[in-house]
């Protein structure tokens, strides 16, 4: 499986023509959490490709930020992301509580690099009272 999607590789070799790939898990990971941030931030029903790419509009969800929600959302998340981010597996979202922002729902995201050495990667996830997902490693 190749670190980078296929329009990143396009790039980086425009950029540099005489770069030559190797396996490099930096590399793979930045790309991944860049896919994550715009698959997350895309809503679903508003791309061509897929009716289910993306994610609900948490904001219309009833109780979307009351911690009963929560797990519905983690479902929502760990879901697309084993269906758009297939260089990841064994995927679990969690819900983390947080005092200083009652207004977000912050998230971790475990799971495995879907390659030989099955790395395992961990990233931060935000949803902001507007809907906005940052994702941080």
């Amino acid at each position: 499986m190749r670190d980078e999607r296929l329009l990143e590789r396009i790039y980086n070799v425009e950029k540099n023509p005489d770069s030559r790939e190797g396996h490099d898990p930096a590399r793979q990971i930045n790309s991944i959490l860049n896919h994550l941030q715009r698959v997350l931030n895309t809503k679903q029903g508003s791309v061509p490709i897929a009716d289910d790419y993306g994610i609900p509009d948490f904001t219309d969800m009833p109780g979307a930020y009351s911690s009963g929600a929560s797990h519905e959302v983690e479902r929502i998340i760990r879901h697309v992301i084993e269906k758009y981010e297939p260089r990841l597996t064994r995927v679990r979202a969690s819900f983390v509580t947080q005092e200083e922002n009652v207004l977000a729902l912050r998230f971790e995201i475990d799971a495995r690099l879907a390659t030989e050495e099955n790395i395992p990667v961990a990233f931060q996830t935000v949803v902001n009272a507007g809907g906005k997902i940052s994702v941080k490693e």
